[in-house]
């Protein structure tokens, strides 16, 4: 079961002004082949058709612990699209009837990238990538092979990320930027743990693979806070007391990759066993209580 929390995984810098072909560009983040929709989708659903998970317990516990954080990123791309569509809040914006609306205040709307975004959306978002084409089930992978899983997993991350970061390279707007700067960050932890899921069960030394893709998150000034405060060391289990087992697969002595990017901060022992920051809207599992975090201090961003 999930529990939500009101609060935005990340918090975001108003929009400097409406910008609806930008929001557009942030739909490919939610509803694109690679987006939010599609991680939360394979992970939602193979967690829900794991077989065997006592045996299988630990890779079990990674995959429905990504799966509510996924969750939290569906909220935040959709907040992001709606604050680009929208812009800046207006005092009294709201006040009156709108006036007289036979000048076609919004002419300029008919032209925008993704017109539907508001004239049947209202500026919001939807499950649809950056040419409003709709998400699809046929995105989700769901084989009943833990291995196959794991690995399409770990290519779903790397591919996201590559996409996150192109989205990122055609936005100015800060509130853009800040989605896809923290996405960056959150996306290299879930690509690092998966594969370090299939090398645990495998025993192939997939880490040689990385970093795949190589995205130096130290470059990237939108990612540096996050980085500062070890978010690209830690994987939630978003429950006080289930799904601890995912300590066998990411944990201090078992990382993909050693060493940590220029201008990042140390993890230590001490910030076990719970979060240093909240984290929300995320929707939780099982009982109410703070959420843990499993810190892997060696682990270098990718």
């Amino acid at each position: 079961m999930f529990m939500r929390v009101d609060q935005l995984q990340a918090e975001l810098p108003a929009p400097k002004r409406a910008d609806p072909n930008a929001a557009a560009a942030l739909q490919e983040l939610l509803g694109g082949k690679y987006g939010e929709m599609s991680t939360l989708g394979n992970y939602m659903f193979q967690s829900f058709n794991f077989r065997s998970k006592e045996k299988l317990r630990p890779f079990y516990s990674l995959v429905a612990s990504i799966t509510a954080e996924e969750l939290g990123h569906v909220e935040l791309v959709s907040n992001g699209v709606a604050m680009l569509n929208n812009g800046p809040d207006i005092p009294d914006g709201d006040a009156g009837d709108g006036g007289d609306i036979s000048g076609a205040p919004f002419e300029d709307m008919k032209d925008i990238r993704l017109a539907a975004a508001f004239l049947s959306g209202g500026g919001g978002a939807m499950p649809v990538n950056s040419n409003g084409v709709s998400w699809s089930n046929d995105f989700i992978t769901t084989t009943g092979n833990v291995v196959v899983d794991l690995l399409h997993n770990f290519h779903l991350e790397c591919g996201a990320r590559l996409h996150k970061l192109r989205v990122f390279e055609t936005l100015t707007d800060p509130t853009g930027s800040e989605v896809c700067g923290y996405l960056l960050v959150r996306g290299s932890v879930h690509a690092h743990a998966y594969a370090l899921a299939l090398k645990k069960i495998t025993g192939v030394e997939i880490e040689k693979f990385l970093p795949c893709p190589n995205i130096p998150l130290a470059n990237i000034r939108e990612c540096q806070k996050y980085l500062d405060e070890g978010s690209h060391r830690r994987l939630y289990t978003w429950s006080p007391k289930d799904y601890k087992e995912i300590a066998g697969i990411w944990s201090n002595d078992e990382v993909a990759l050693a060493g940590d990017p220029p201008g990042t901060t140390k993890a230590t022992s001490s910030e076990r066993p719970s979060a240093v920051r909240p984290v929300g809207p995320v929707l939780f599992s099982a009982p109410l209580g703070p959420w843990v975090a499993i810190v892997a201090p060696k682990l270098n961003s990718m």
